[in-house]
């Protein structure tokens, strides 16, 4: 039996003794992580020769679908079971008397939306907003995303139609390229939203929200992004001095590309941002690439430009320590009630964003 076989065959075993969520999930990070079976047979294709790869690659794609397959079946049918089981045992006593009457919070990640977008409004940024069912088009291949670029697949995408022409947003770049469409240069604005991506642990989330900035006029350098990231990473974390490094790196839609991380240490059993000898990676950005510009009709020798994009969820918990990103969504009132703001206490630079 060929390696291939034996991992067709294994994964047929345990599917069919997948009985929840986190255990459809353990099996998927078993056969398609970064270390996962199917992953390492596609780490293998280099080593062989050209007749053999094309047929080994044949029928690796073939196995790595039919077990995508029935991942999407067990889902669903754990989904419809959990469904009918809510439906048959939990019910509702209409004649229970109302809840006292609480003053609701402000939820961290509304917060640190309105954070972000004072600091940058003090800089001449507007914000601006789009739609979170996109096409195709403007989320990839506007953006320079190759056909055969891993984001594209069904594994990371949420697709709303078998063809893949609609599809949730994986990120808020696309709104660049709408608002580049329909206007002209220059353009100096942010965009947070919400963005979507078939991953769900700790520190992940298949609904996330994203901060995407975009700055394109004449002359504009990459000392420009370094100084406008300087300052909104200072202003955010309400420090003085903030150690900074850039990264080489790699976006489709960027270049040069880098990763910017920020230096902090542990105090107290608490991270302090800002000096340190530690290295906490926050974002990425680059120069526009040329020919995003040339896709949205815009002169490249005339305009050049930056963009960044930010873990708005990300920031909400280094911030304000919070540990687990699940926890944003799981609408618990006593989470909220801890980590929640003041209605009242609309962020602003004059007189500090938080009071914490």
């Amino acid at each position: 039996m060929s390696d291939l076989e034996k991992i067709n065959s294994s994964f047929k075993e345990k599917i069919s003794t997948v009985k929840s969520k986190d255990e459809l999930q353990n099996l998927k990070t078993e056969f398609f992580g970064k270390n996962g079976k199917i992953t390492s047979q596609f780490k293998n294709l280099g080593s062989l020769d050209l007749d053999k790869r094309k047929e080994f690659a044949s029928n690796i794609n073939k196995i790595k679908d039919d077990l995508s397959n029935q991942l999407e079946q067990k889902n669903l049918e754990i989904d419809t079971n959990e469904i009918n089981s809510k439906l048959k045992n939990e019910k509702v006593d209409v004649t229970l008397p109302i809840r006292p009457y609480r003053q609701g919070k402000i939820h961290p990640v509304s917060q640190v939306i309105d954070e972000i977008s004072s600091i940058f409004s003090e800089i001449g940024f507007s914000v601006a907003e789009g739609p979170d069912v996109e096409n195709e088009y403007n989320n990839f291949t506007a953006l320079n995303t190759p056909e055969d670029h891993p984001a594209r697949d069904m594994h990371d995408t949420f697709y709303l139609e078998k063809n893949k022409k609609l599809l949730l947003r994986t990120h808020t770049s696309p709104v660049q390229i709408r608002t580049m469409l329909k206007d002209k240069p220059p353009f100096k604005i942010i965009v947070p939203g919400r963005t979507y991506r078939c991953d769900s642990d700790q520190t992940h989330a298949p609904m996330f929200h994203q901060l995407e900035g975009l700055h394109i006029d004449k002359n504009i350098t990459m000392g420009h992004l370094k100084g406008c990231l300087d300052y909104f990473i200072k202003e955010f974390f309400e420090v003085k001095n903030v150690k900074m490094r850039f990264r080489p790196s790699h976006f489709p839609f960027t270049e040069p590309s880098a990763e910017v991380d920020i230096g902090y240490r542990i105090e107290n059993d608490k991270i302090v941002i800002g000096e340190g000898d530690k290295w906490l990676e926050v974002l990425g950005c680059g120069m526009v690439h040329p020919n995003v510009l040339k896709n949205v009709k815009i002169d490249t020798k005339k305009f050049q430009g930056f963009a960044f994009g930010i873990g708005i969820d990300r920031l909400a918990m280094l911030k304000y320590g919070i540990n687990d990103l699940r926890a944003f969504f799981e609408t618990d009132y006593r989470w909220l009630s801890h980590f929640g703001f003041d209605p009242l206490d609309v962020p602003t630079n004059y007189r500090g964003l938080s009071k914490w």
